[in-house]
């Protein structure tokens, strides 16, 4: 695993480890049953509804969102947004990232993840004789097979990434045939 790869996987693991892991606010977190996949504050936030006395439950609010806002501010709790989730789905796109699922709710709905448009900053071939394809993005691609292509990429060509069989990606440079590529950063 490349160094680049690693500070993304242990970014990638710390968020959502502060997504899932953080501490439990008040009693509520402890008497109902937290939801999978759900931070502890935030089920305890959403608890407050039950609150039938409307004293109760406006002190139930303040305590959970106090709680909430000091544990993002010491970095104990993230939250991100519908946005932000896809980003960092894009980004890591190719990676093989056990954590990825925790942006799976926040994306569900969304297209585009079993494909990726790039544009090519720049093209190589390794020592080996592949195309290595480098994205405006600074996403790295190198081909794994041996298939040639007619016309040579080059910067700014167009550079479709998408998902193949068992894990492998396929990339398709400005609609040529495709050939069997691997995410290398």
């Amino acid at each position: 695993m490349k160094f680049s790869d690693l500070v993304l996987t242990t970014a990638l693991t710390g968020v959502c480890a502060a997504l899932v892991l953080a501490p439990a606010s008040g009693a509520s977190a402890a008497k109902n049953e937290i939801e999978p996949g759900r931070a502890a504050m935030v089920q305890a936030l959403s608890d407050c509804r039950k609150v039938t006395d409307d004293a109760a439950r406006l002190a139930c609010y303040d305590k959970a969102a106090g709680a909430i806002d000091q544990a993002e501010s010491k970095g104990q709790l993230v939250v991100i947004d519908q946005a932000q989730a896809k980003a960092v789905r894009r980004q890591a796109f190719g990676f093989n990232l056990p954590t990825l699922h925790l942006f799976d709710r926040a994306t569900k709905n969304e297209e585009g993840f079993d494909r990726l448009d790039l544009d090519v900053a720049s093209v190589h071939h390794s020592s080996d004789g592949k195309w290595v394809f480098v994205a405006t993005t600074g996403a790295v691609w190198r081909q794994t097979d041996s298939e040639e292509l007619a016309l040579d990429p080059h910067p700014g060509s167009k550079l479709l990434v998408k998902n193949a069989a068992l894990g492998s990606f396929f990339c398709k440079v400005d609609g040529q045939p495709q050939v069997r590529c691997e995410r290398v950063s």
